[in-house]
């Protein structure tokens, strides 16, 4: 008895100590609409595989010009489908290895009860002295926002008001924390388990522009890193696309 308890516990020990082995640490570019749902993904992940990703938050644009200028990213996770496309184009990434990982809604957003109403009317109505926006030019679901205020016929109206953040996570704080009374963010941000987590919100109609397909892909840096594949396929496995249907996105 007390010989197979000591070969249960040496095996144990062994197997533990192979895991240790094969562990490793990749460096992970997220679009910041993706902050909460990855964070969960990564500690996830840890937890299943051993494997340790770390990751910077930012706005897509800023993380190609960092990827181009040789920042050591092994795996982007982008707000959109053209920035991983044109790095595939331009042979920084891993051939065959992009694919989308979530389809993100853009929502109009105030931490205010009843100042957003279910039809966005509140943007032909005013009210409001600042809308927030993440940048068009680096951040995806800022040249979103503005092609639904070119829809709406309301881009020039409004121009005045705009207040624009560097990208889609300093929008949401603008809004938070007051300085803007309302503004155009991830719905992620204010959307968990199934439901808005405080405010007023209009989710803002998938046609009014482009579809937000997320793409991910390996990039050169993590060509011969097995825990890179590993977090792309972890990406599309069963316990992270329930994490990621939770903050409201679309697979």
């Amino acid at each position: 008895m007390v010989s197979r308890i000591r070969r249960l516990l040496t095996g144990l020990m062994l197997l533990a100590a192979g895991l240790l082995a094969h562990a490793a640490e990749i460096q992970v570019a997220v679009a910041a609409n993706f902050t909460a749902p990855m964070q969960k993904i990564a500690a996830e992940f840890a937890r299943d595989t051993g494997h340790k990703a770390q990751l910077a938050f930012g706005a897509t644009g800023k993380f190609y010009a960092q990827i181009r200028n040789g920042a050591p990213f092994e795996l982007l996770l982008a707000a959109d489908e053209a920035t991983p496309a044109r790095l595939e184009q331009e042979g920084a990434t891993v051939p065959g290895s992009r694919f989308t990982y979530a389809i993100g809604r853009l929502v109009l957003w105030s931490p205010q009860a009843g100042l957003v109403d279910e039809r966005g009317e509140v943007l032909k109505r005013g009210g409001f002295n600042h809308l927030a926006v993440a940048s068009p030019k680096t951040a995806p679901y800022g040249a979103a926002a503005l092609a639904v205020l070119q829809r709406l016929g309301l881009a020039e109206t409004l121009a005045g008001k705009l207040v624009t953040g560097e990208n889609i996570a300093q929008t949401y704080q603008f809004v938070a924390s007051g300085n803007a009374e309302l503004g155009f963010v991830a719905l992620s941000q204010v959307w968990a388990d199934d439901r808005l987590a405080g405010g007023s919100a209009w989710r803002v109609p998938a046609e009014l522009h482009e579809p937000l397909r997320q793409d991910a892909v390996i990039l050169a840096a993590g060509r011969d890193k097995p825990a890179a594949r590993a977090l792309a396929d972890y990406l599309r496995g069963a316990k992270a696309q329930a994490i990621i249907k939770s903050y409201g996105y679309e697979l």
